[in-house]
């Protein structure tokens, strides 16, 4: 190919077709191998333990390690939610805990040989904030009292706008957290009633305020576009609402319906949900407008105004993708604390029990509570550094590329282009401005291990679309 010169012929772009052909169940790439995708048969914990040294090793104190808590508590069942949360109206559970999750971080310091800088740390749920402050700031001070803090440290929590108190964002903020993401999901009252989640726009703008107040730099909306009976009309609505508001951050998620896995989402029928053609044109509602008010598009389902860290990030090249969604902060190992948490260790991934009762059982035996995990084959790591480049950086190098590509490959590459979804460039391709429309379907093409599932009825994923 090389020196050949030749025209490629496009044809022309029916959006709406493209739309039903790549609405299929799809990851959403926080991950490679995704979790069902994962070789857990032959996996061990002392698997786990050997690269969490090995990819500490390999983490300097100008990058530091990550951390996530997993707080699973909500006192409300949110029926479009598909996280692993304990639903309870009993506070005394806190207590109990915070003191399992004390004592995991415990289990992880003597495999740690030296005392770790924390760069980064994320608090999500369940709903963190369903802990009253004082808990919060025992958890977090007992955290920090075992670590150096990098300079360039990002601490974030999710929070409910209906139970986020002044003391809540006044208690984290003092511990040095800066970001804070509230759950919206949708402003209009029959949707809000229809998944469970009733919160007046007044909760929403008192606890934005109080967050700017007190000194928080980057305070996040999550919205989600397909809900049941959401409309163009209600989505305008919703988004004008919250660019009253201005968020630094909003993250624009497509739902997952799921009711296979998550049996709450059985109290709508699917003629309630608004499908492909029809979803898509709620995305692009919301975008426009979003993109009208100088949000910038980050990537997969994110803006960012152009002062925030995320946005900054992107344009750096220093974007990153794990977990946790998005991150301004790449390092090599994130640890993950709680029910469900999951880890990262760069040469494996390990999660952790999910049920409360058995994570505690676990902890407190003096064990890791980890339940499955992934051993990474040097094909998986250069997949993923495939994946994580379009994700984050909106293209893929040939460099990339001569590690990855393969028939199927080859093939899928050359439909996007055919399609207008991605371009050629000097050096591999990147993603047109339509392309990112459909940038999880282009992820997808480079997945092995999902080109290989055997999943059919039901599948795990949520549609891309």
């Amino acid at each position: 190919m090389a020196g050949a010169t030749f025209v490629l012929m496009l044809p022309s772009l029916d959006l709406d077709s493209l739309i039903r052909k790549y609405d299929v169940p799809t990851p959403r790439y926080t991950s490679y191998p995704t979790v069902p995708h994962w070789d857990v048969s032959s996996f061990t914990v002392d698997q786990w333990i050997g690269a969490v040294k090995k990819a500490y090793a390999e983490s300097s104190v100008k990058r530091g390690v990550s951390m996530y808590i997993h707080l699973p508590f909500c006192e409300n069942l949110c029926t479009y939610c598909a996280c692993n949360t304990r639903i309870t109206k009993n506070h005394g559970v806190e207590s109990n805990y915070i003191r399992a999750v004390q004592k995991e971080w415990s289990l992880y310091k003597t495999i740690l040989p030296y005392r770790p800088v924390l760069k980064e740390l994320h608090l999500g749920g369940g709903t963190p904030t369903f802990f009253n402050p004082q808990n919060l700031d025992l958890l977090i001070s007992s955290i920090l009292s075992d670590v150096d803090i990098h300079s360039k440290h990002e601490f974030g929590f999710e929070g409910h706008p209906n139970n986020t108190s002044r003391e809540h964002l006044r208690v984290l903020y003092d511990q040095g957290f800066r970001r804070v993401s509230f759950g919206v999901q949708d402003l209009d009252l029959k949707v809000q009633r229809t998944i469970n989640r009733v919160q007046p726009f007044e909760n929403l703008e008192r606890v934005t305020v109080l967050s700017r107040q007190i000194g928080y730099t980057s305070v996040n909306y999550d919205l989600i576009y397909g809900l049941p009976f959401q409309t163009v009309e209600t989505i305008q609505r919703t988004i004008e609402q919250v660019l009253t508001l201005m968020p630094d951050r909003i993250a624009f998620y497509s739902y997952a319906h799921v009711p296979w896995m998550r049996p709450g989402q059985r109290g709508y029928e699917k003629a309630d949900l608004p499908a492909d053609v029809e979803k898509r044109r709620l995305y692009e509602t919301g975008r426009s407008l979003l993109l009208a008010k100088g949000y910038q598009d980050v990537g997969m389902d994110h803006f960012a105004l152009p002062h925030d860290g995320l946005f900054r990030a992107q344009r750096e090249g220093m974007l990153h993708r794990n977990f946790m969604g998005y991150t301004a902060t790449e390092t090599e190992l994130l640890l993950g604390l709680g029910a469900s948490a999951i880890g990262d260790a760069k040469y494996a991934y390990a999660q952790n029990i999910k049920k409360v009762e058995d994570y505690q059982k676990a902890v407190f035996s003096n064990t890791l509570p980890i339940v499955k995990g992934h051993l990474q084959t040097l094909d998986d790591l250069a997949v993923r550094r495939a994946i994580l480049e379009i994700a984050c950086q909106g293209k893929i190098t040939q460099a990339t590329l001569l590690q990855v590509a393969d028939d199927d490959i080859n093939g899928a590459l050359l439909q996007f282009e055919m399609e207008g979804l991605i371009e050629r460039n000097f050096d591999g391709y990147n993603l047109t401005s339509s392309g990112r429309l459909f940038i999880r379907n282009i992820c997808g093409a480079f997945d092995r291990r999902l080109r290989k599932s055997t999943f059919t009825d039901s599948p795990v994923f949520s549609r891309a679309i």
